[in-house]
């Protein structure tokens, strides 16, 4: 049961991250206008950030229960800890330097969370087929 809920947990959000990875951003800068994409954005990713970061945890503590500390473990553990880095630490930088104009640092800084956050799929593949 609690394996079935681990996997479970994990399609889940696998499946939020590829929504909001390929439809919710993407379609965010078609239909609205810069103005409000940037407003809609910084307003959802927190959220995106705090609820994949609550079911990475709830996953890395029922695996933590089962005491399984193999491979899925740490690979769900990077994840968690990625979703809090990106939430806490790189997406203030990510905002700061567009508000301050600096595009260069703006895009190096927006590369790396979307390098993190096709990783992160990349780990949830791997946990889910092994």
């Amino acid at each position: 049961m609690i394996e079935q809920s681990i996997t479970y947990l994990t399609s889940i959000l696998l499946g939020i991250m590829l929504f909001f990875s390929f439809v919710v951003a993407p379609s965010t800068f078609r239909f609205l206008n810069e103005k409000y994409a940037r407003k809609f954005i910084r307003g959802i990713f927190p959220l995106y950030y705090i609820l994949n970061l609550s079911i990475s945890l709830i996953v890395v503590m029922l695996i933590t229960y089962l005491s399984t500390f193999g491979f899925k473990f740490y690979l769900m553990l990077s994840i968690c800890i990625l979703f809090f880095i990106s939430n806490f630490f790189l997406m203030p930088v990510i905002n700061k330097f567009k508000d301050e104009g600096k595009e260069k640092k703006f895009k190096i800084s927006h590369f790396i969370s979307v390098v993190i956050n096709f990783l992160q799929i990349i780990f949830l593949i791997i946990i889910l087929i092994k």
